[in-house]
């Protein structure tokens, strides 16, 4: 592993929990944030499409995002979720990288693997936690719904940007490498 890919995976991740934490929890859902973070996550296994990469930015995300919850006990629902999610998303990202990499395809991977997240994350806070602030549903609706329309606008923005600084800089990433 180079230093430099280990300090643009730091920076990704710095910066998702940058966004993650000026993200205002949804009263109505039971103080459920937005993931921002996850939008981070994922551009990172988009540039570092490895097994070993996947599960430094899986762990480090979902530690993070489990420190810094607003909801009680979700420590260990977070580094589920994100663990989980991280190995799906890279699954799913091999498969679709041998027929389409583009911003559009990218997008919609970011959409289903935050729906991904979100089930994972609140099904692990009901089954671990138990009694939660709001019911599955309400926390669905009002948490996980805006952060997919969050996570593939964000991701819309940055994904351009980063694309076009590493094309001139000398990262390897499988951007550079394509």
């Amino acid at each position: 592993m180079k230093t430099k890919n280990l300090v643009l995976m730091a920076l990704l991740i710095g910066i998702g929990t940058a966004l993650y934490l000026v993200m205002p929890p949804i009263p109505i859902g039971g103080g459920i944030k937005p993931d921002m973070m996850l939008t981070m996550m994922f551009v990172g296994i988009i540039l570092f499409p490895n097994v070993r990469d996947a599960f430094i930015l899986s762990v480090v995300t979902g530690v993070l995002s489990g420190l810094f919850s607003s909801i009680p006990g979700s420590l260990i629902p977070n580094i589920i979720d994100k663990f989980v999610t991280g190995f799906v998303f890279l699954l799913i990202l091999y498969v679709v990288n041998k027929f389409a990499k583009n911003i559009v395809v990218y997008a919609i991977l970011i959409g289903l693997g935050t729906l991904l997240s979100g089930t994972v994350f609140l099904s692990m806070l009901l089954l671990l936690v138990g009694d939660m602030p709001a019911a599955f549903g309400i926390m669905f609706a009002t948490g996980v719904i805006p952060a997919t329309i969050a996570n593939i606008v964000a991701f819309c923005i940055i994904y351009p940007i980063l694309t076009s600084l590493l094309k001139r800089s000398k990262f390897e990433t499988s951007i550079t490498q394509a």
